[in-house]
């Protein structure tokens, strides 16, 4: 279960206030990504994944600037119900970050380390609890004013119905938020749900989210959320190729308002767009 991330950049207005805060992109697919199913492969205690992107999209914000990512991570499940990750992915949105404030930072690859416990409390429900710590390796850190990594505490409830499966999710930000000053409490609620089809191997896609950004914007009497806080949303289709191959196809969207969540050309980074991707599991 890759469970990554990353969700926002600096935003324009948090540049024009003097580099106050850093906003990033994490989600991580949380529970790491495991928004969306992937090929059957004989389940074991060792599992690796790696996917091509033509942009990588956390919670609705692009990434890596609309660009291509190459993503992948390793996951150990116990049978007690223990699991360890780790889940990585080529980003810029740091680099655009300190670009849109004058200064010179970057850091090419976020990297989520994760771990937790799932425990099947009825035949098709499996709660799962757990801890996600999204890791930037930056340079020129000291240009901003808070430290982007963030740590996660998180909760869901799997369910499976037949051919239908998801889950519920709720993400409590136990730091600042990716580097967004005065955000510690700041949380996003997920629903996504699957349908497999029975037919080629394709599956349906539906994801709604909340992120709800919590604090006050430093220095001023605004709110980070009434700059920051949004809604997301994904409908797409998953193929199994077999062999451990998958592929995706999505639109994904949000309500994020513009100016907040902006690249170097000033395009809203949360704007509606088309992904595609293929993912290898091994």
């Amino acid at each position: 279960m890759s469970h990554s991330r990353a969700f926002t950049t600096l935003g324009f207005t948090a540049a024009l206030l003097a580099t106050t805060s850093v906003m990033t992109s994490a989600f991580a697919q949380t529970s790491a990504p495991a928004a969306e199913p992937t090929s059957v492969v004989t389940p074991g205690p060792f599992t690796a994944n790696l996917t091509l992107t033509n942009d990588y999209r956390y919670r609705g914000i692009s990434q890596s600037n609309f660009r291509p990512a190459i993503q992948g991570g390793f996951d150990y499940a116990h049978s007690s119900g223990f699991y360890l990750g780790n889940w990585n992915s080529s980003i810029s949105w740091i680099s655009d970050s300190a670009s849109l404030a004058g200064n010179n930072a970057s850091a090419p690859i976020e990297m989520d380390f994760y771990g937790g416990y799932k425990y099947e409390w009825s035949k098709g429900f499996t709660a799962d609890v757990g801890v996600l710590q999204y890791y930037y390796p930056t340079t020129n850190l000291s240009a901003f004013a808070a430290n982007p990594n963030t740590t996660e505490i998180y909760a869901a409830q799997n369910f499976t119905f037949d051919a239908v499966t998801g889950y519920l999710k709720f993400s409590w930000a136990a730091t600042t938020l990716f580097g967004t000053a005065n955000s510690s409490g700041s949380n996003y609620t997920d629903l996504t749900v699957n349908y497999d089809t029975g037919v080629w191997g394709l599956a349906l896609n539906a994801h709604v989210g909340y992120q709800y950004v919590a604090g006050q914007i430093a220095g001023g009497g605004m709110s980070n959320s009434s700059l920051y806080s949004y809604t997301d949303w994904k409908l797409g289709v998953t193929k199994d190729f077999g062999s451990g191959f998958s592929g995706s196809m999505a639109y994904v969207g949000t309500n994020a308002k513009d100016g907040s969540y902006i690249n170097p050309q000033l395009q809203n980074l949360g704007k509606g767009g088309f992904l595609i991707s293929l993912t290898k599991t091994f």
